[in-house]
C-alpha cells in the first residue's frame, strides 16, 4: 500500500469517528467539540491538495511506505 493510499484512509476513518463522536444523535456521541477535529482533518486536506505537500504522507516515506502517485 503506497503513502498516499495510507494517507487517504487515515483521513476518512478519523473524519468517521470524530463525526460519530461529535454528533448528538450518534449512539457514541460524546462531545461537539469532536467536530473541531474534522474540520482540521479537511482543512489539511484542502492544504494538501493545493500545495501537494502533507505531513502524514512525508512520515509515512521516512517509515517506510512507498511514494504514490
Amino acid at each position: 500500500m503506497t503513502s498516499w493510499q495510507i494517507v487517504r484512509i487515515v483521513a476518512g476513518s478519523f473524519v468517521l469517528i470524530s463525526l460519530a463522536l461529535g454528533i448528538p444523535g450518534s449512539p457514541v456521541f460524546h462531545s461537539p467539540w469532536w467536530l473541531a477535529f474534522t474540520a482540521f482533518v479537511g482543512v489539511n486536506l484542502l492544504q494538501s491538495g493545493f500545495t501537494r505537500w502533507c505531513l502524514m504522507e512525508s512520515i509515512l516515506r521516512r517509515l517506510g511506505a512507498p511514494a504514490g502517485g
